[in-house]
This record gives structure tokens, sequence and C-alpha cells, in this order.
């Protein structure tokens, strides 16, 4: 498993990160311990999970799976969205952020988390208040290095910049959604990451299952994510996404690749991802992502990929600057 740099932590992570979102849920224990041990055996040494996965049980899941080799990983754990009905149970203010690291380190058995991030942007509580208990907790030891999650590209600078004024420990890492049909990213969080040093490591790299190979015009597994969970049927409704979908399996087919691997693979691809979040319901979904691991794609089989979607306009709508008709390069 290829390693690489978290960002300027000088911290080495492995290029397929395991995520635990499907842990006490989808996956009971003894599922899970075989998606851990061949993530691990795979060489995996980034684990991901949060405190609102499965009420906590991802994280209980975690701090058994990793004893006798919790020097060996890096774990990553979030906090933002409400693990109760109490109204301060949620967010980004350090209220809520102490209890949920205390209990996150509780969940995990351990003395610290390695990767924290916030689990989203909180639009209501100060941002400096949030960043200091961030800078808190550092200084506790509770937590080494903050991260963010499902932030804007201003919301990562803004944030730099704060705790850059304050002497602040700075967040090394982004969590964005990325993947063939969800481009987004490329406008301005992975070129900012990139300039900043922030490392990123993205989340649905098959777009919750629609690259999987099971889905086309017209053509659906009888379950799933996308056709099960609401959030998904809205972020995926658009009838573009599954005419996509059909054309990426059958370059994969062309290619020789399973659809997942290739899927992943091409998000690896991009110059600024460090490390991509894959999972699964169990070990035989989460082969094929792990295979991810040995394609290195060149140049120019990404582009034949990237041809498949749509590529999103630049961040000032120029895109004359993407043409032979750039009148602004040097």
């Amino acid at each position: 498993m290829q390693l690489d740099l978290l960002g300027r932590t000088g911290v080495k992570v492995s290029r397929i990160a395991l995520g635990a979102m499907s842990f006490g849920g989808d996956a009971d224990e003894a599922t899970a311990w075989t998606i851990w041990r061949a993530a691990r055996d795979a060489g995996v040494n980034l684990i991901d999970t949060a405190d609102v996965y499965n009420d906590g049980r991802s994280e209980e899941f975690i701090g058994r799976f990793m004893r006798g080799e919790r020097d060996q990983l890096v774990i990553a754990s979030k906090a933002y969205f409400p693990t109760g009905p109490d109204a301060n149970a949620r967010g980004s203010s350090r209220l809520h952020l102490m209890r949920a690291v205390e209990r996150s380190l509780q969940r995990l058995a351990t003395d610290r988390i390695d990767l924290y991030y916030l689990h989203r942007f909180d639009d209501v509580t100060d941002l400096d208040q949030t960043l200091r208990a961030l800078e808190d907790l550092v200084r506790a030891g509770k937590i080494l290095y903050p991260a963010c999650s499902n932030f804007a590209a201003w919301q990562i600078a803004h944030a730099l910049g704060r705790q850059a004024v304050h002497g602040w420990a700075p967040l090394v890492a982004t969590q964005p959604m990325y993947n063939l049909v969800k481009r987004q990213a490329e406008v301005e969080i992975l070129p900012a990451a990139h300039a900043l040093g922030v490392a990123v490591i993205p989340y649905s790299p098959t777009g919750g299952g629609l690259l999987t190979g099971k889905y086309g015009v017209g053509r659906a597994p009888d379950k799933g994510r996308l056709l099960d969970t609401k959030m998904y049927q809205v972020r995926y409704a658009s009838a573009d996404y599954y005419r996509i979908a059909e054309s990426f399996t059958e370059l994969a087919a062309e290619l020789g690749h399973h659809p997942v691997t290739l899927a992943v693979a091409w998000v690896a691809s991009h110059p600024a991802v460090t490390s991509v979040l894959v999972g699964g319901r169990n070990a035989e979904q989460l082969a094929p992502s792990l295979a991810a691991a040995g394609v290195i794609l060149d140049d120019a089989t990404r582009a034949r990929i990237s041809a498949l979607s749509p590529e999103p306009p630049p961040a000032t709508d120029r895109n004359e600057e993407k043409s032979a008709h750039n009148y602004g390069a040097r």
C-alpha cells in the first residue's frame, strides 16, 4: 500500500482509508471485524469514523479492534451532527465539542484522536470559538490534528487565516465529496487545499453505489442506498448521472477493471488527493475498493474517464481560460 504525507504534518497515511460508517449498522461486529482485517492486511493505516455513526457503535467497534496495534494507526473521528435530543448536543460550539471529544475517547478506548474533523461548517457559532476549542483540545493532547469535512474552499481558507493570526494549530486535512458525477470539488476545494498544504481525503468515490456497475439507464438493483435513502435519492437524482454510470461501467470493462476499482482509482489520481475513503457492508464488497491501491492511472486514461462527465466551470466563470483563447496565460 502506497503511503503519502498528510499535508505538512510529516505523518504518512495509506492511499486508501477505511471508512467505518457501516460498523454497528449494516455490518455487525463479526462482519465489521472481517472488514477491518481485510483493510489492515491490505496495508490501510488510516481509519475514519464519526460520533454519529450508528449511535457511537462504530467508534466502539474500532476501540476493540485496534487493541494491540493502536500506535500503528491514524484514527480519525468527527463531531457536529446531533448526538441526542438536547438542543446543545450538536454543532461546533465549545460546549458540544468538549463533550463530544470526551465521549469519542471513551468509545474508542484511547487517549487521543489523531485526526479530528469538524463534520460540517457551523453557520451560527463564532468560528474563533470553534477553532479555540480545537486548539485547547490539541494542547490537552486529546486530539493531535484538527481537520474539517464538508467545508467550502473559502471556509477552509478563512479558518486557516484565523488560526494563523492566533498561532493555533491549523487544519491539516479536509474531507469533501468527490466522484465522477460530483466534481464540484475540482473548482476550488482541491486547488485551494493543494496550494495551502491541506491534505484531501474524499468520501463517496463510487457516488453512493452509482458507479459500482449496478446502475445504468433504466437499470438498478433491488436495493441500495440510492433506492432506500432519501438523502442519496436527492443527491443523485439527475438522469444524466445514470447515463454517465452506464458509460463508465462499459469503459471499466474495456479497461479490465471492476467499476468500483476504477472509480476509486480515478479519485485517487487527482494530484491534490492524499487518500480516498472507502467502505462496505462486508469484506467482499470492500475488496474491489482496496484493489484500487494497485491501480495508477496515466494522464490519458484519467482524461478518458473524466470526459464521461461534464467538467465543472471555473470559479470565475471565465471558461475561455481553459481554451486556446486564454489571454491570461503566462
